[in-house]
């Protein structure tokens, strides 16, 4: 067999490390990210880590990428071994041609290894123990001294990593000193026994641009704070609770009154997810701007209350960052599984709006629309994220905000509207919009009041379990839900350079990841229109699309097709039009897995004769 060519690329290359949750790898590994950024390529980074306690299997993937890249690639060109207990796999999943970095410390046996990966061992135990004396600096300076290395391997500027150090530890010389002699360690070795650099190498560029490092979760929080909230009231749960830390420290930097200094927000740790959305409903109803956030389990827990919101039409947001289930599920890998718990939640007939961000930048723009929109809608807006978006870092376009912008709180009656005569209903619609007139409390002294219930009640919101008052009310829902078809963010469609009969639909984090797919397929000779749904309802333009199209591929992250579900429900669409593209095994999806599927199933397409399709 013909002896396998080690991987040579610049700029383009997947570094998975393999470590131990526990270990303090996780700043070593960001560290090494932030570095490759600071050599102006840009980079994707993924962290995949237990739900459990200390002493699991962790894993860091970076995707350097000068082409700009940000959707998971799949395989791995440089695995960082650093764990015995997942060698196997880790190994297993290197490219041909790809590099094996461990610690070679301890001799391993020949099978241990494969063919066609090229390994790189370095003594890191016997540097660290004939260095240090302590056991946690041990553990602390072999992934600075195994960094070391790297950037010996991939001929990497030291200095830009010290810089980064520099940056961590200002102001702590003793730990800023450490560090980068621990780097050198490294660096040094690797220079003096090992041929540096590898066929994989990091070369200075300028593809970065004005581009911001950021979490989805943080993005969202200041989307938050910018959007004009002032309550959140949220319980613990992964993936989101890095969301609500964000908004409390966002708060601490732009809510506190520059005179006196005190506080002009709320953030409560409620009980539970349910006694959370509670005080958020409270909290709306009062006048504030107000939002939980949370996850799946969460969501379930919340349902009573997220009805009472919708059928007594008191503004709320939530912030779904959408995890694998169901029940507990895999609390730290991603999916787009809530679609249809969200859409529908609670019992009886419901509707909710659903906004769908494709990365940071969109997270803190959409967040901050959903409180307009709860407020002119005066109903529960969800802002889906996933954990892919929410708690990893992501290159992103600067967020932007324009300081003349006004909060739309909707249709409020004042004082003024109420001593002038206007007929107030508290559920009466005066212009076919579905949407009617509140009063914030304590609006005038003797009008405009009114008694907010969960029951059925008329248009001038007195009690009343009559069939036909009911069904007004319902309706009057209905209305107002289809005037949300343009509120909220349009679709977006980009057509193919050729004319095509297929399409594509595709929505949130998959976005990266499609957008890299298209050039995959098109390599193949495949060519697809594609449409990015960003909310729910849908707009016209989503059935347009289909009914435009012999076949529509819809990419989504679970297992049941929820988006492809709810187009069919809510358009009256053949579901034979409608092709699923699903993946759902918790780890982001892959430009390769996008391509590969819609790709094998395109070349099926020509050789199998199409089915008439009636439209």
């Amino acid at each position: 067999m013909p002896v396998q060519k080690p991987i040579s690329s610049v700029n383009a290359f997947v570094v998975r490390f393999a470590n131990v949750n526990g270990s303090g790898s996780a700043s070593a590994n960001e560290l090494f990210a932030r570095s490759i950024l600071r050599h102006g390529v840009p980079v994707s980074p993924r962290n995949i880590f237990p739900s459990n306690i200390q002493g699991l299997p962790t894993w860091y993937e970076v995707r350097v990428t000068e082409e700009g890249h940000l959707g998971a690639r799949g395989g791995v060109d440089l695995m960082v071994a650093m764990n015995p207990e997942t060698w196997d796999k880790d190994l297993a999943s290197i490219e041909p041609g790809g590099y094996l970095f461990y610690d070679s410390t301890k001799p391993m046996p020949s099978s241990k290894f494969r063919a066609g990966v090229t390994v790189v061992g370095v003594p890191l135990t016997a540097i660290t123990n004939s260095t240090y004396t302590d056991p946690r600096q041990r553990q602390l300076f072999k992934n600075i001294i195994y960094l070391g290395a790297l950037c010996a391997l991939l001929d990497m500027d030291p200095k830009l990593i010290e810089q980064l150090i520099g940056e961590q530890y200002k102001g702590k010389e003793k730990l800023l000193s450490s560090n980068v002699h621990a780097l050198h360690l490294g660096r040094d070795w690797a220079l003096q026994n090992l041929k540096c650099p590898i066929g994989l190498r990091v070369k200075k560029t300028d593809k970065v641009g004005d581009r911001i490092f950021i979490e989805g979760n943080s993005a969202a929080a200041l989307g938050a704070v910018y959007g004009g909230a002032t309550v959140c009231a949220w319980y613990p749960i992964t993936p989101s609770s890095s969301l609500a830390d964000a908004f409390a420290s966002h708060c601490r930097k732009l809510r506190h009154d520059p005179e006196t200094g005190k506080a002009k927000y709320a953030i409560v740790q409620g009980e539970d997810e349910l006694a959370s959305i509670g005080i958020v409903i409270g909290a709306s109803w009062n006048g504030a701007r107000a939002f939980t956030a949370t996850s799946g389990p969460g969501i379930s827990l919340m349902t009573e209350f997220i009805g009472l919101s919708y059928f007594a039409e008191v503004p709320a947001v939530i912030m779904n960052v959408q995890r694998a289930g169901p029940s507990t599920g895999m609390p730290t890998r991603t999916q787009q599984c809530d679609i249809i718990a969200c859409a529908y939640a609670s019992h009886g007939d419901t509707k909710h709006v659903m906004l769908f961000p494709e990365d940071p930048a969109e997270a803190f723009e959409f967040a901050a629309q959903a409180f307009d929109l709860a407020d002119r809608l005066q109903t529960t807006i969800f802002v889906m994220l996933d954990l892919d978006i929410g708690m990893n870092h992501r290159l992103s376009r600067p967020l932007k905000w324009d300081d003349a912008r006004q909060y739309d709180r909707g249709k409020v009656m004042t004082a003024e509207m109420l001593d002038e005569g206007l007929d107030f209903g508290r559920y009466l619609d005066v212009d076919g919009d579905g949407i009617p007139y509140r009063t914030y409390p304590g609006t005038h002294p003797t009008k405009g009041s009114f008694f907010t219930r969960g029951t059925s009640r008329d248009r001038y919101a007195r009690y009343s379990e009559e069939g036909s008052v009911y069904a007004d009310n319902m309706q009057r829902l209905v209305r107002k839900f289809e005037t949300a078809q343009d509120m909220v963010p349009r679709p977006l469609q980009a057509n193919a350079g050729k004319p095509t009969k297929y399409g594509v639909i595709y929505f949130g984090s998959t976005a990266p990841a499609m957008d890299e797919a298209i050039g995959l397929l098109e390599a193949r000779g495949h060519q697809l229109d594609r449409l990015r749904i960003r909310a729910f309802p849908f707009h016209s333009s989503v059935a347009s699309f289909i009914a435009d199209h012999d076949f529509v591929y819809v990419v989504e992250q679970n297992r049941d097709a929820q988006l492809r579900s709810l187009i069919v429900n809510e358009n009256g669409i053949d579901p034979v039009r409608l092709v699923p593209i699903l993946h759902y095994d918790g780890t982001p999806i892959t430009a390769r897995f996008i391509a590969g599927a819609i790709g094998d199933h395109q070349d099926q397409l020509k050789l199998t004769p199409l089915r008439k399709v009636v439209s």
